[in-house]
């Protein structure tokens, strides 16, 4: 992606406020359904220098003062150039919630995949960004770790979880629209799971993670099965739900590798 100009996205703002004016009062009326929250596309906003960031959520602001929460992706490394005081003014700016692609919490499976994460670093900038109060969303990528780490990449990613305790979780299952090839010109050994291999991995993931009050969601088209709940109380009923799938007693989707429909992958 490509970082747009202060004065491009300015204008944009202004072409949203003429078209949506109740944006432009800071409480626009119950009674109108219509747009809240911003989402900074289409790319990593982290990336971004602090006062670059700082200045668009300023223009947000200021021409929409009706938003009421901005969200981003990013990635645990882009997050290390912010300092919490950073992130704090970002937080105090309007940036709500951040997405953060951890996609697994196991030290191999990251290195394999040249990730340049580790399960420390990753803790470490979610930590960050919870404690400057900006809401966190982690994604898992099932799969990453082929059948020959899949137990690791399971137990190590509820691990992560369990430690960094985000306000929101997502799991997608890893696809290749575009081929295996790059993937596994650096992981010779790598194979999609199988279906049953993909749901126990879930159940593993979901049988060791261990979150207070979590909003969980595994429902994303690339997902076997899809998983709704709030994981702890949800906890027990979520693996159930899993075990009756590999017994053949819930139906489950096609993998994507089957239907060739992937939209998300590496």
């Amino acid at each position: 992606f490509k970082v747009k100009p202060l004065a491009l996205i300015e204008e944009e703002l202004l072409l949203i406020a003429a078209a949506l004016p109740h944006l432009a009062s800071p409480n626009p009326p119950p009674s109108i359904r219509a747009p809240r929250r911003i989402f900074l596309a289409d790319g990593d906003a982290m990336t971004l220098p602090q006062a670059h960031l700082a200045r668009v959520l300023a223009l947000i602001r200021e021409h929409l003062p009706g938003i009421r929460r901005v969200s981003s992706y990013c990635l645990p490394r882009n997050l290390r150039s912010k300092t919490l005081e950073g992130l704090t003014e970002l937080r105090q700016k309007g940036l709500g919630l951040v997405y953060v692609g951890c996609e697994s919490g196991d030290d191999e499976v990251l290195r394999i995949v040249n990730k340049g994460e580790t399960l420390e670093s990753s803790v470490r900038e979610v930590r960050k960004v919870k404690e400057a109060g900006i809401k966190a969303s982690i994604m898992i990528l099932n799969g990453l770790g082929g059948p020959t780490l899949s137990r690791d990449h399971a137990v190590n990613s509820a691990k992560l979880v369990s430690m960094v305790q985000p306000d929101f979780l997502s799991t997608l299952h890893v696809t290749f629209p575009l081929g295996m090839e790059r993937f596994t010109s650096d992981f010779p050994d790598f194979r999609p799971l199988t279906e049953q291999e993909s749901l126990l991995e879930m159940e593993a993931f979901l049988e060791a993670v261990e979150v207070d009050k979590c909003i969980f969601r595994s429902d994303h088209s690339s997902n076997l099965l899809a998983l709704k709940g709030v994981l702890g109380k949800d906890k027990q009923r979520l693996i159930q739900h899993v075990r009756s799938a590999r017994k053949g007693l819930l139906p489950v989707r096609a993998l994507w590798e089957e239907t060739r429909q992937g939209q998300f992958g590496l």
